[in-house]
């Protein structure tokens, strides 16, 4: 395979490069882990076991998950429209929160197929078993090393799809080791076992993709920042009376945003103080995107002192 091409010598290379390299680390990935994916369906389905077809379910998880990231990607470089303020970057949390429904959906179903098998132990081909399992895992480590070698930049999405991969290779062992325990011991009991430990991880990580993307579907506030303190940072900008009305919420993970009103003092300069609480904003909480109102004191009507006119 040698043909190692680098492009763009020291660091000097741009933003877009890695970008590039990203978005063929991601698809590159993608592409080996749902062809895979397939092999192991017709495979879990030929020889009758449910840890390859867990495994599988695994695998579909991972390789939405890589596709989606890949979309993100694609999608984030659509220029945001007059109707879509935001660009894409929303379509991006729909599609994950309806991955993570389907990874709910996909656990419960091997779970409820293990329980049945625990009771009723069908036959397994446990030599072809092991031949796929461990093409799997194979296939997993070459799907993470593509990944690690094209992730340039810490790219979120890339990180969260190396996870999955890893993840994905303890579906594989599962099957690898149900599978040796059949052949040797003949406990088709372990098929079964293997698939329930698998659906418990797609259970996990569907509910906390679930979880995550609900959470800023309902504007929630983004995790990593305390509402809280950044109503004190700006309420002790020099001359800031109050602040009120405050809202943080994601468009899209890693993409915060604010709003708030800032009622000042009468002799407050609205652009020094406007820099000041953008400035805070941006290099405490890391909030790039915000829209601050001010008003001044004597305007702010219902305001405490009765100064109202």
């Amino acid at each position: 395979m040698g043909h190692h091409h680098h492009h763009g010598h020291g660091h000097g290379h741009s933003h877009g490069h890695s970008h590039t390299s990203n978005k063929k680390a991601l698809l590159s990935a993608f592409l080996l882990i749902a062809a895979f994916m397939i092999v192991e369906v017709i495979g879990g389905i030929i020889t009758n076991s449910l840890a390859l077809l867990s495994d599988a379910g695994h695998m579909l998880s991972d390789a939405a998950a890589l596709g989606l990231s890949f979309f993100a990607i694609k999608l984030g470089e659509k220029a945001v429209s007059q109707e879509k303020t935001y660009g894409y970057k929303r379509f991006e949390i729909i599609a994950a929160a309806l991955n993570g429904l389907a990874l709910i959906v996909i656990a419960l179903f091997i779970c409820y197929e293990a329980v049945r098998r625990f009771f009723d132990p069908p036959e397994v081909q446990s030599t072809g078993m092991l031949i796929i399992s461990v093409i799997g895992l194979l296939v997993n480590i070459l799907a993470a090393w593509i990944l690690m070698k094209g992730d340039k930049e810490e790219n979120l999405n890339v990180r969260s799809a190396f996870l999955h991969v890893i993840g994905d290779m303890l579906g594989s062992v599962g099957a690898i080791l149900a599978a040796l325990l059949i052949m040797f011991f003949g406990w088709g009991i372990a098929d079964p076992i293997a698939s329930v430990i698998v659906a418990i991880l797609i259970l996990i990580s569907g509910w906390r993709v679930t979880k995550d993307s609900f959470h800023i579907l309902m504007e929630g506030a983004p995790t990593q920042i305390d509402t809280r303190e950044v109503k004190e940072a700006l309420g002790k900008i020099p001359l800031v009376k109050e602040v009120h009305d405050l809202h943080i919420w994601t468009i899209t993970s890693g993409y915060p945003v604010l709003s708030c009103h800032l009622t000042i003092s009468n002799e407050g300069i609205q652009d020094e103080i406007l820099a000041k609480s953008q400035k805070i904003l941006h290099d405490v909480f890391h909030i790039e995107h915000s829209t601050i109102q001010l008003e001044k004191e004597a305007i702010g009507c219902p305001s405490p002192h009765g100064t109202c006119n």
